[in-house]
């Protein structure tokens, strides 16, 4: 029974996004209320605990997740505002005029890029709006940059996920992201064919196109475990996607691939060097700027992170302070980027604030949902409804966990959109296990973070970014539905690889 109410938060996210057809903006603050009444009532947690745990929830998602949506989305819709999205645009459609090549250069290579570089939504809001903005089908192009942001989540951010889960555990970093990379490889593969296949409506899709969507989940998967392995978790996910996009790009100069069905309408011109740098300031600023503060180089990022102000929100048991960065964190540095290009590209400061306005306007469900979440998961974590659930997960199980170990980690992802929230929530809860059933610790951490990524596909907070970045309200559901088709044999291959894999891996 405790376990029912336990995971009840859950079960109601499921029941309202999949079948009675809420918007999220709507179902998510109910999942926070049941979440509070099972905290109060079947946990005895204390009145004043529960509220500050979904204020310390209120707190993680303003800052910094919500200031990096912000961001991301304030930088795309200020690029429309000075033109600078058409010059992208125009770019784009040089490489090819094939749906499928720029599904894959746009949702797969430029998404990764994203998400190595800031995470946080930004890889899903900023090529689902540029593959609508091309003509794309609004429901397949979000679809597409769900699959997309699947597998790199793990690494997003400069790998914070990743890094996050070995500093939590103690596991030594360059093992735990081998692991991981090796876990996701066949998956690194396979959802390029995904995205190829979803944008064509069938397999057939892939008539034309197998050679190079193979060589696209090639241009992640080696390169990611090659670094990730020898390098670390940080440059894992940014370093392969400027290889998967060098390699289309490349590919589609040697190979024209032509294909009346899948022909994009739209007339490429060409545009000067300086024209195309300029437009893709933005973009570049947000690389520098991240790179640059990032842990590989210590002597700016250390300074800047001590810049911060801890604050103790949460009062009950095991409190700790919340740690507000309040530079070295992407958001700012999105901002600041965004500023700058601006002011380059000759809008005015007053210009640029009105965007920023009609941004936050626009992303207000988006906003709402998120902190709807987020405090959902504080008060689930805090009062231990999250580790029953995993426990009993764990108890069920026996020696067959290794294959449910995914499992735990894509909810945790479900609950809180965040990879490195769910490698928190469950990192220490996946060693245990190992150490009761002989399994080893570093393998079933990394099938946290894999699971992770299977998990983000059908978050809601995910889904609610790319709603909010296209402007595609009440059409939640309908997304769900789609991407749960994807979800299951996801989370089924990699319980297999885990289970397996484990067997071999002591």
């Amino acid at each position: 029974m405790v376990f029912f109410l336990a995971v009840s938060p859950i079960l109601w996210l499921i029941i309202s996004l999949g079948f009675l057809k809420m918007q999220s903006y709507k179902a998510c603050p109910a999942a926070l209320l049941i979440a509070f009444a099972v905290a109060l009532f079947s946990y005895d947690m204390p009145g004043s605990a529960a509220a500050t745990a979904a204020l310390e929830g209120i707190a993680l998602a303003c800052w910094p997740i919500l200031l990096v949506i912000i961001a991301a989305i304030f930088t795309y819709n200020l690029a429309i505002h000075t033109k600078s999205m058409d010059i992208i645009k125009h770019m784009l459609t040089t490489v090819s005029k094939d749906r499928r090549v720029l599904v894959l250069l746009i949702g797969w290579g430029f998404g990764a890029f994203m998400e190595g570089m800031a995470g946080f939504g930004t890889a899903i809001a900023i090529p689902a709006s540029m593959l609508v903005a091309l003509g794309f089908n609004p429901i397949r192009a979000i679809l597409v940059c769900l699959i997309a942001n699947s597998v790199p989540t793990t690494y997003g951010s400069i790998g914070i996920p990743a890094s996050t889960l070995a500093n939590l555990t103690g596991l030594n970093p360059l093992l735990l992201a081998k692991y991981i990379s090796l876990q996701l490889l066949p998956l690194n593969i396979l959802c390029p064919f995904l995205m190829v296949i979803v944008t064509g409506g069938s397999i057939k899709a892939l008539k034309g196109v197998f050679m190079l969507t193979l060589l696209s989940g090639l241009g992640l998967a080696i390169p990611e475990l090659i670094i990730a392995s020898f390098i670390g978790p940080e440059l894992a996910v940014m370093a392969a996607s400027v290889i998967i996009m060098g390699i289309i790009i490349l590919y589609s100069k040697i190979f024209s691939i032509t294909s009346t069905e899948y022909h994009l309408d739209i007339h490429p011109a060409h545009v000067p060097l300086k024209g195309g740098l300029l437009a893709c300031l933005p973009f570049i600023l947000i690389f520098v700027f991240l790179l640059a503060t990032s842990k590989l180089f210590p002597f700016i990022n250390e300074p800047l992170n001590m810049i911060k102000t801890a604050v103790l929100i949460y009062s009950g048991p095991g409190a700790v302070p919340y740690t507000f960065v309040w530079i070295a964190t992407p958001g700012i540095l999105i901002l600041l980027a965004a500023f700058i290009s601006g002011k380059v590209q000759s809008s005015s400061f007053t210009e640029m604030c009105i965007v920023l306005g009609h941004t936050v306007v626009g992303l207000r469900n988006t906003i709402i949902t998120i902190i709807a979440v987020i405090a959902t998961a504080k008060v689930m974590g805090y009062s231990g409804m999250t580790s029953d659930i995993a426990r009993t997960a764990v108890d069920a199980t026996g020696p067959m966990y290794p294959a449910i170990a995914p499992l735990i980690g894509s909810v945790g992802t479900f609950i809180t959109g965040s990879g490195t929230s769910s490698n928190v929530l469950f990192g220490n809860l996946q060693i245990n296990a190992a150490t009761a059933i002989g399994a080893n610790p570093a393998w079933l951490a990394a099938a946290n973070s894999a699971g992770t990524c299977a998990g983000k596909m059908i978050s809601p907070q995910s889904i609610a970014i790319a709603v909010g970045a296209i402007s595609l309200k009440g059409r939640d559901n309908e997304i769900l539905k789609a991407i749960v088709k994807v979800y299951i044999p996801f989370i089924i291959i990699l319980g297999c690889i885990v289970y397996f894999g484990q067997l071999c891996i002591r």
